[in-house]
């Protein structure tokens, strides 16, 4: 069991006997009564998302992720290959169970496959990842000083916001918590 303080993006919980994961939480505080905190989920199996409200002094029941190392290998239309770097065999994944993870992987890439009692449910990425930068404007004279930057299209297909001294070729390490630039590789 975990409070409604220690939950965060990415945990997954047992409700009504449904996996779920926390998409997105807030804490509402109205002037007279108790604390609520607001949590978009998404149903891990259907892949559809709701939104709950709760009491801030409810429990939730945290469930239980297997992780094992493994590979990225190739996707398939709607399936993506992934292969087990202990054991070499190989399970596909649902693009609707991967999620945000579709914007960060590249081929051969290593992460955690998380397993809910033997079924593949989705995937746990690097902290950072070093993507190329495909497509951006250019960076004109004068504008290093300045605060700010501009969109840049990764190898991946998402587009983030970079500096503007980054050029068009260029690799760079991205946060795929927040899919913020952390520096130049």
């Amino acid at each position: 069991m975990i409070d409604a303080g220690e939950l965060k993006k990415g945990i997954t919980l047992m409700l009504d006997g449904q996996l779920y994961q926390v998409l997105d939480y807030n804490h509402i505080k109205i002037g007279r009564g108790s604390a609520q905190i607001r949590i978009r989920l998404r149903d891990v199996k259907a892949g559809h998302i709701i939104e709950k409200s709760f009491q801030a002094s409810e429990k939730f029941t945290k469930a239980f992720l297997e992780k094992r190392p493994v590979q990225f290998l190739y996707n398939d239309s709607d399936l993506y290959h992934f292969m087990d770097t202990e054991t070499y065999e190989q399970c596909a994944v649902e693009k609707t169970l991967l999620g945000d993870a579709l914007n960060f992987l590249k081929e051969n890439m290593i992460l955690e496959l998380l397993t809910h009692k033997g079924v593949a449910i989705g995937v746990e990425l690097p902290i950072s990842v070093a993507l190329k930068i495909v497509e951006t404007g250019p960076g004109f004279k004068g504008n290093t000083a300045s605060a700010g930057g501009k969109p840049a299209k990764m190898e991946t297909g998402i587009t983030i916001q970079v500096p503007f001294f980054l050029n068009t070729g260029d690799v760079i390490k991205v946060d795929t918590r927040t899919g913020v630039y952390l520096e130049r590789v």
